[in-house]
C-alpha cells in the first residue's frame, strides 16, 4: 500500500522511518558510525563544558568568598600623616548606609620560627571587638579559642603555618621583625615569642600559611606605632557597591584618604581568570562543533546508503518534505541525545567533583589539585543556569543546522536517477 500523500509535517510515518534508518540492519552502515561517534562528540562536549565552566565559576566564587572573609572591601590609609584617630574614623565610616563593619588594623610583615623551620609572615594587630567581624577567622577556628583575645597575650595563626612551624595549641612562636628598637648602632631586629592561642583554617593555602593575628594594642607595641593605625579596613553588606559607596565612605572620613576597593587590589588576578574562563569555554566549544559537522558527514552518508529505499519512496507518493523532514529527524536526535546525555553526565560530575578528585588522588598516588597551587583545598563546582542553558542551545542549534544539508540532499534525490544507478 501506497504511503498516503499530503500529511501533516512530522508525522507517525516519519519518526517510524527514521527510527529505522537509525538502526543497522545492512552491511554498508558506515554511515550510521560515523553518526554514533557524533553523538559521543557531542556528549563528551557538552559535559566537558559544562563541567569546565562549574569549576571555574566555583573557583573564582570561593576565591571572593575567601578573598573577602578576610579582607575588607575597601581599604582606607591617610594621604598625609598618620593614622592617630582610627576609632573615630571607624566609627563613622560604619555608620554608612550598606556599610557592615569598620576594623582599625595594624599591619606589618615578620618572619616567624618554630621547631622545625622558618616562614615569613603578614602580622595584623586586631581589636577584641573587631574579631567577631572577620568571618574568615570567627568562624573557621578549628583549634583553641579567641575569647579574651587580648588579655591573652598570644597570637591566632593558620593550620598550614602550624603545621610547617611544627606548632601546635600552647606551642610558641617566636617573630622577627626589622622594625625593632633604635640603638646608638642603629636599628636593631624585634625578637618576641608569643604563645597560639587559636589555629584557624580558612581554606585558602595561602592565607593559611601566612597570616598571623595579634592583639591590636601587643601589634602596636611590636610595630613602635604608638596610639596609631595601619589602616582601616571596611565590609560592605554588598561587594558590588563599592562604586557606590566610595564617595560615602570618603566623605566619612572628615580627612582625605586613600581607598582601595577590592577589585583594584585583586584586577590582575580576576583578569586573567575570566580570560582563562572565556578562552577555555571557546576552545571546549570547537569540541561539540566538530562533533555537529561530523553529523553532516554521518548524514550524507547515510542518505547514500539509503538511496535506493528514498527513490522507492518518492515513487510510492512520499513528498520531498517528508524525505527532508525524516532525515533531519535522524540527524537532530543525534545532537539532541548526545546533548541530554552530555548534560546529564554533566551534572552527575559536577555534584560529585570532590568525591572524584578524591578518588583519582588515591588511585594515582598524586595530589590533583593541589591547594599550593590552586589555593583552594577542595575542588569547587558551581553551575550558572544561565551559562548551562547557553551550552545546551547552542549544541542543539548546531545539530540541527548540520542536518539540514544531508536532509535537503536527501529530498532532492531524482527517484529515477537513484533506481537506474542501483
Amino acid at each position: 500500500m501506497a504511503l498516503p500523500t499530503g500529511t501533516r509535517p512530522f508525522a507517525g510515518f516519519e519518526w517510524m522511518l527514521a527510527a529505522r534508518y537509525m538502526r543497522p540492519r545492512r552491511k554498508r552502515s558506515s554511515g550510521l558510525v560515523i553518526a554514533l561517534f557524533s553523538l559521543f562528540g557531542i556528549m563528551i562536549g557538552v559535559a566537558t563544558l559544562i563541567i569546565v565552566m562549574a569549576v571555574m565559576n566555583g573557583f573564582r566564587e570561593q576565591l571572593i568568598d575567601k578573598i573577602l572573609g578576610l579582607n575588607g572591601h575597601f581599604i582606607v590609609q591617610p594621604v598625609e600623616g598618620k593614622l592617630t584617630d582610627y576609632a573615630g574614623v571607624a566609627d563613622r565610616i560604619a555608620k554608612v548606609p550598606g556599610v557592615a563593619s569598620a576594623i582599625p588594623l595594624v599591619e606589618g610583615q615578620a618572619l616567624a620560627s618554630g621547631d622545625s623551620t622558618a616562614n615569613g609572615v603578614l602580622i595584623r594587630g586586631i581589636r577584641d571587638q573587631d574579631l567577631p567581624h572577620i568571618r574568615g577567622i570567627a568562624s573557621n577556628v578549628k583549634m583553641g579559642t579567641l575569647e579574651n583575645f587580648a588579655e591573652s597575650g598570644g597570637v591566632a595563626i593558620g593550620t598550614r603555618l602550624a603545621e610547617a612551624l611544627g606548632i601546635t595549641i600552647g606551642g610558641r612562636v617566636t617573630l622577627v621583625s626589622p622594625r625593632g628598637s633604635v640603638t646608638p648602632l642603629g636599628v636593631t631586629p624585634r625578637v618576641k615569642s608569643y604563645p597560639v592561642t587559636a589555629i584557624f583554617e580558612i581554606g585558602m593555602s595561602e592565607y593559611d600559611s601566612t597570616f598571623v593575628f595579634m592583639p591590636f594594642a601587643e601589634a602596636q607595641a611590636y610595630f613602635n606605632l604608638d596610639d596609631e593605625a595601619s589602616a582601616i579596613e571596611v565590609y560592605l553588606d554588598s561587594a558590588d557597591a563599592v562604586n557606590q559607596l566610595r564617595p560615602l565612605i570618603e566623605q566619612a572620613a572628615g580627612q582625605q584618604v586613600m581607598l582601595t576597593d577590592w577589585q583594584q587590589r585583586n584586577t590582575t588576578f580576576f583578569s586573567a581568570l575570566e580570560v582563562e574562563r572565556n578562552v577555555m569555554f571557546f576552545i571546549l566549544f570547537l569540541i561539540v562543533l566538530v562533533a555537529a559537522l561530523n553529523i553532516i558527514s554521518g548524514l550524507t552518508m547515510l542518505v547514500k546508503d539509503k538511496g535506493h529505499d528514498i527513490a522507492i519512496l518518492r515513487t510510492m507518493g512520499a513528498t520531498r518534505g517528508a524525505i527532508l523532514r525524516v532525515f533531519f529527524i535522524a540527524g537532530a536526535s543525534i545532537g539532541t541525545i548526545g546533548t541530554i546525555l552530555g548534560f546529564v553526565i554533566g551534572i552527575l560530575v559536577c555534584l560529585n567533583i570532590e568525591s572524584i578528585r578524591q578518588f583519582i588522588s588515591r588511585l594515582t598516588s598524586t595530589q590533583v589539585f593541589s591547594p599550593e597551587l590552586y589555593f583552594l583545598s577542595q575542588l569547587p563546582a558551581d553551575m550558572n543556569a544561565r551559562e548551562t542553558i547557553t551550552v545546551l542551545v547552542l549544541s542543539l542549534a548546531l545539530s540541527f543546522l548540520a542536518t539540514i544539508v544531508p536532509a535537503w540532499r536527501a529530498a532532492r534525490l531524482d527517484p529515477v536517477e537513484a533506481l537506474r544507478y542501483e
